[in-house]
Order: structure tokens, then sequence, then C-alpha cells
């Protein structure tokens, strides 16, 4: 009896102990893998979704847990791709002309169409009604060969004047612009959506129009994956991507949330961010399908940009292989 007793014992200690190693088996697997992500500036709604991310605890339910860098610029994701530093990178369009100069990395999908989030500001009384008023005027832009530029000569062209039908002043930092703006100096600036509603609340200015309006067609901000990674770890660029249009999902039916996460990266108002979301959450990509004539746009902007020589063949600007994710 005593000896049956013991035995039962040592089989249930045995039980456990399998249990135990199984579990310490199954949280080894479940260890989510570490990526490195960085985006061209911090300062833009569509890019500050890795947050929201985080927040509603997304990237845990694909595995992934996120190191988030943000960068002064397109170029310098693209250098921190060629440096190895970064695996995933978040950034504007024309930067898939990078890929054709030997960055080991490219655009994997498409996450923010038409430029609604980039806007002519204009002063509230500058006199500028119509789109017609901007023939033969002057708006300020970042530098020559910007993506501002590009989108003051494309209006121009759109409308018909020409690419030099409005005259793009270089001026730098968003606090020159304005300045220049209010002294009427230019007709109207291009800056962030964002920084057109700032105006407004201080009563220096209002948004005339995004420019969503001028180019319908267009791949704005996309997410780009390093060689490397596409060859040795597909897996890991499904999973990222699967969790990037998860949150993309989550954004569109939680607004309070969206907001509320987005606002401290931006370092906004959740009043300014909320109207931000209502212009910004129409662009973004569902299933980073990419639209053949978007990226069309995108190749002939290359050559004013300075991005390249000759304009490329679309097809070799990005991958399609992940697209579209099927949630």
């Amino acid at each position: 009896m005593t000896r049956s007793i013991v035995m039962r014992g040592i089989v249930a200690l045995l039980g456990i102990t399998v249990m135990l190693a199984g579990s310490t088996r199954v949280a080894r697997t479940a260890a989510p893998d570490e990526i490195r992500v960085g985006r061209a500036v911090n300062t833009a709604f569509a890019f500050a979704a890795l947050e929201v991310g985080v927040d509603a605890h997304i990237w845990d339910k694909v595995g992934l847990k996120l190191d988030i860098s943000s960068f002064k610029g397109d170029a310098q994701v693209q250098q921190a791709m060629t440096a190895g530093q970064i695996d995933f990178g978040l950034g504007g369009g024309p930067a898939m002309g990078y890929h054709a100069k030997g960055v080991p990395g490219i655009a994997v999908a498409s996450m923010y169409g038409p430029p609604t989030d980039m806007a002519i500001v204009v002063s509230d009384n500058g006199g500028m009604k119509t789109v017609n008023d901007f023939k033969g005027k002057k708006l300020g832009v970042t530098t020559a060969g910007s993506l501002t530029d590009w989108l003051v000569h494309a209006l121009a062209q759109r409308e018909g004047w020409g690419p030099d039908g409005i005259a793009s002043v270089a001026m730098g930092s968003t606090e020159a612009r304005v300045s220049a703006l209010e002294s009427g100096q230019i007709a109207g600036s291009v800056q962030d959506i964002g920084v057109g509603y700032d105006l407004e609340t201080q009563g220096k200015g209002h948004v005339f129009s995004t420019f969503g309006t001028f180019v319908p067609k267009f791949e704005t901000h996309v997410i780009f994956a390093t060689d490397d990674m596409i060859a040795k770890h597909p897996d890991i660029v499904k999973r990222f991507l699967r969790g990037w249009f998860m949150t993309v999902a989550y954004m569109r039916t939680h607004k309070a949330e969206t907001v509320h996460s987005i606002a401290p990266v931006l370092g906004e108002s959740e009043a300014i961010v909320g109207r931000l979301y209502d212009t910004d959450m129409s662009s973004m990509s569902t299933d980073g399908a990419w639209d053949p004539a978007a990226v069309e746009v995108v190749a002939q902007s290359l050559v004013p940009l300075g991005l390249a020589d000759t304009v490329p063949d679309p097809k070799t600007m990005y991958n399609s292989q992940f697209v579209p994710v099927k949630l």
C-alpha cells in the first residue's frame, strides 16, 4: 500500500516536471522577434501608427518587438538600411528611387496613397480664393528638388501652366516659410497639413487645399525592408506587414485611442491630431497593394527630384511578393 502511494507520487511529480518543461519550451518559442524600424520623421501622422500598434498590443499578436528610431528625412533612413542599422524603414514614395542607386533595401508595401497630408497653406488676408489665383505667384517650399518643390510644379503642370507656371521658393524651415507667408513675400506655403491646422488655431493662416486634390495618383509613403531581411527572414517581413495593417484596421474603428496614442508622438494637441485623423485615414492603405499608375507617377518624379538621371522602370522600384496583406 505504501509502495503504491509512493509510485503514484513519483508518477505525478514526473508529470508535473514534463508539463513545466513543456511550458518552458513554449515560452522560449513564443518570445517575440526584435526588429529595428526607422521612420523618415516623427511628425507624420501615418508613421506614428507604429506607436498605436504598441499601445494596442498588436505587435505582440504577431510575435514582434519593435525598436523604433526617427530620422531627419528619407536619405537618413536609406543610409541606416545601408549600414545595417535598421531592418525596416517608413519613408516617402520618391525614396523608392534609392534602390537603383545601390541601397540594399526595397519598398515592400504601399502605406499611404495620394498626398492628402501635404497642403497649401495661405494667409487669411492674402486674397487666394481659387487655384487660378496661384498662377505666376510664389509658393514657399523646403529645398529645390524636394517633394514640396515637385508638388508645386506638378500642380502648375496639371493646371496647364507648364512646370514653371508657379514659382517655388526654397526657404528651408517651417518657421521661415510661415514668416514669409505672414509678411506677404509668398502667396502660400507647402506644408504638412498639421502645420496648417496649427496656424488656424493661432489665427495666422489656413489650409487652402491638400495636394491629394491635385495629385490623385501617388505613393506618398511606403514601407521598406532590407534585402537581407527579405532573403533570410521572409516570415518576419510577412508578420511585420500583417501587424502594420492590423494596426491600420484598428485605427479605422478606434479614433479616440488612435488620437491618444499619436498626440504625444507628434507633440500636438489631441484636437489637432483628431483633425489629422479625419484627413489622413482616407489615404492609408488597408492591404499594402501597389497601384501601378501611382508608382508610375513616382517614377516620373525622380528625375526632377534629382534622385535619378533617367526615369526608371517602375516595376524595378518595389517588391510585390508580400502584398496584398489579407487579414
